[in-house]
């Protein structure tokens, strides 16, 4: 008699892709993702145009974002990305914390708003939140 063991299917971490136009500030967000558990980070990209593309193809759990990028604008990225891939939650992180920026990010689908100086922590919070509760399992 055949017996084959298969391994208990294990909770997938939350992918988290990185969209930052400075290489030391993505450098530090990859080291925050790696303190939450359950989280991991999918990949990163400095401008619009690169992050669109790798996001469609990675298909991460999360996006970070900020609004200002190397080239092109973190509202590209959310206009680009919220139509085509609804489900990908995107939280802009940003020094532009001004009212008209927060509402056109929400109206465009953004799924959070944190200022890049004061409110790291909050953000950490909210997707280490999702990690914990993230259910998809490793096939």
């Amino acid at each position: 008699m055949n017996s084959t063991h298969r391994p208990e299917p294990q909770p997938a971490n939350l992918h988290i892709f990185i969209v930052e136009g400075s290489r030391a500030v993505r450098e530090r967000l990859e080291e925050l993702i790696g303190t939450i558990a359950g989280a991991d980070c999918a990949g990163s990209a400095g401008n619009a145009a690169d992050a669109i593309g790798a996001i469609r193809e990675t298909r991460p759990d999360a996006v970070i974002l900020d609004i200002g990028l190397a080239a092109g604008n973190g509202f590209d990225v959310i206009r680009e990305l919220h139509g085509s891939n609804p489900d990908i939650p995107i939280f802009v992180l940003s020094n532009f914390v001004i009212e008209p920026y927060r509402r056109l990010a929400a109206k465009l689908g953004a799924a959070g708003y944190f200022d890049k100086s004061t409110q790291i922590e909050q953000m950490r919070a909210v997707l280490a939140q999702r990690a914990a509760q993230h259910t998809t399992v490793k096939h």
